[in-house]
């Protein structure tokens, strides 16, 4: 919980300190417009590769797949539009790496490594088998 409320107060000061580095390098105007350039960009962009997912997701279901990849994918680019309409360049860009397919696949793969079940741990659980035998019958 305090994890979040770190996040919750640190990334927005962290937000406000680079658009104040980069606007004294650019100025007020260019970083502004900056902002709502890269906003317009990545909803462009998320908008498309969203069609593009939902078209592969399709052809998954037709070739009886389960379209998870597509899902998985369908959220991270629903979360990098979400970060791309939040101002800032390190949200920007966050929201940017998750755009890009590439990118998503390996970030996918990491996720799926750690949170998933290997074989090793398959293996290392043992399974007993029975059978329920119920000796009072049930009478009317």
């Amino acid at each position: 919980m305090n994890t979040f409320f770190l996040l919750l107060i640190g990334l927005p000061a962290l937000e406000i300190f680079i658009m104040i580095k980069i606007g004294a390098q650019i100025g007020a105007f260019n970083t502004i417009s900056l902002i709502f350039l890269t906003a317009i960009i990545g909803i462009y962009y998320a908008r498309i590769q969203s069609i593009q997912t939902l078209k592969s997701g399709i052809a998954s279901i037709y070739k009886n797949k389960a379209p998870i990849y597509e899902m998985m994918s369908g959220a991270s680019i629903a979360c990098a539009a979400l970060l791309l309409i939040i101002p800032g360049f390190l949200t920007d860009s966050v929201g940017f790496i998750l755009l890009f397919p590439f990118s998503r696949k390996i970030l996918l793969k990491i996720i799926f490594r750690k949170g998933g079940e290997t074989n090793e741990t398959r293996k290392n659980i043992e399974t007993i088998d029975g059978e329920i035998v119920n000796k009072d019958k049930d009478e009317l």
